[in-house]
């Protein structure tokens, strides 16, 4: 036997239910165990007493004093020979007990209580000295109050309240984690959810952005894997081609055939390195300035390179192997392309870190900037004559960067080229 529903809906709906209940169940249990006992206790002690000074009044013959009373105090007496009254009385009622219990201390004679419930009236038979029978009848009210009724409603209505309050909430939550669901198995089977956007709390829409946020970047490395094959036969089938042909010819020269070699030996190493990805490392306290000078110094030692650091810069937790790499691809990219000038900027903030690499070379056209970032892809009639180099380099730099929960952005730089700005978390 299952106690634990499996579905959230139901799950959720427990779970706030039943503390509220058991506090509601408490709550009751102080309030009769304590208020509802002492206001009846002290309702049936008013009473008992002024139906015992009247019954004093009655046996000593005084009607007057007896009927004055009974006027002031609104209840209505009456004296008879006998009554028509049912066999069983209501003196062990929850809602006359304590009444009967005060009269049996008080008057040391056996009194009856019946009760009315339709018209909530009460009448205590008490027999008198001279053998007739002294009728008292009164409300209800003055010996049980319904606000212990009233309280009782109104627990059972908070729960109810609750719960159609609640529910819409609920439901909505269990639809929104139902959509990622179906959505992530759709993922999963290499399918497209269309018109799915997350909805919900911020929690689920958060859960439901990662998981696009990580279709998107499986996508993207299932195209880069493709796109690697491709540029391997395409880029590789030329120089053996030329080769082939000048050995066949006769016509090769050890200075062709040497550059060819290294060609193809730069496409490899840059096919390779894309393939490995990161290598695995430990996350260490680093500082950015002394890695891009030292890194802009090795790339473009003939570049003028002007930075803008932090006097004390910020110090955050990352793999200094692969920033290093990144930062390595962005500079030796800007060296490349650039006329005369590098300039390197860094901007810390309370939860990132930003740099900002610029160059002065023929920058990126706006239409163009996002084919940039796909590996294996040149632009080299954007970015001037030069060439060189697999198409890997921003790639591979923002893989590095996104694997640290940060983003790139290629933007237009003042300076006439290129502006690669980078956004780390700290």
């Amino acid at each position: 036997m299952r106690l634990i529903p499996r579905r959230f809906l139901w799950r959720t709906i427990l779970m706030v239910l039943v503390p509220l209940i058991v506090a509601q169940v408490i709550i009751a249990n102080v309030f009769f165990g304590n208020h509802w006992e002492r206001v009846h206790a002290t309702l049936a002690r008013s009473l008992s007493g002024e139906i015992t000074t009247m019954m004093r009044f009655i046996d000593n013959g005084d009607d007057d004093a007896y009927q004055t009373m009974a006027r002031a105090i609104g209840i209505n007496v009456s004296l008879n020979d006998k009554l028509n009254r049912p066999k069983d009385n209501d003196n062990h009622a929850h809602e006359t007990g304590p009444l009967a219990h005060e009269l049996s201390k008080k008057l040391q004679r056996p009194a009856s209580i019946y009760m009315d419930r339709s018209k909530r009236l009460v009448f205590i038979d008490v027999p008198t000295n001279d053998g007739r029978i002294a009728t008292f009848g009164t409300s209800l009210y003055r010996i049980y109050s319904t606000s212990t009724e009233v309280f009782i409603i109104w627990l059972v209505g908070s729960i109810l309240i609750v719960s159609i309050l609640i529910a819409p909430f609920i439901i909505l939550h269990s639809r929104s984690i139902r959509r990622i669901a179906k959505a992530a198995g759709r993922f999963g089977r290499g399918l497209d959810a269309p018109g799915f956007e997350p909805t919900g709390s911020k929690e689920i829409r958060e859960a439901a952005t990662a998981m696009i946020t990580m279709k998107e970047r499986l996508n993207r490395y299932n195209r880069t894997r493709t796109d690697m094959l491709n540029a391997v036969s395409h880029d590789l089938k030329a120089p053996l081609t030329r080769m082939r042909l000048s050995v066949e010819t006769g016509d090769a020269s050890r200075e062709e055939l040497l550059r060819d070699i290294d060609r193809m030996s730069e496409m490899v190493n840059g096919y390779l390195a894309f393939a490995r990805g990161e290598m695995p490392e430990i996350e260490q306290a680093t500082e950015l300035p002394a890695m891009l000078v030292r890194i802009a110094r090795d790339a473009a030692p003939a570049k003028k390179i002007e930075t803008d650091f932090p006097d004390a810069p910020m110090q955050f937790y990352a793999r200094p192997m692969a920033l290093a790499r990144a930062f390595g691809n962005i500079i030796e990219n800007a060296a490349r392309y650039s006329d005369k000038k590098i300039r390197i900027t860094e901007h810390d903030n309370e939860d990132h870190v930003e740099v900002i690499i610029e160059d002065d070379g023929p920058g990126i056209p706006d239409d163009k900037k996002r084919d940039a970032m796909r590996p294996f892809v040149r632009l080299d009639e954007a970015r001037g004559s030069k060439t060189g180099g697999t198409g890997l380099g921003l790639s591979i730099a923002q893989t590095a960067i996104e694997n640290h929960g940060g983003q790139i952005f290629l933007e237009n730089s003042d300076l006439g080229g290129l502006r690669v700005r980078v956004v780390l978390p700290i």
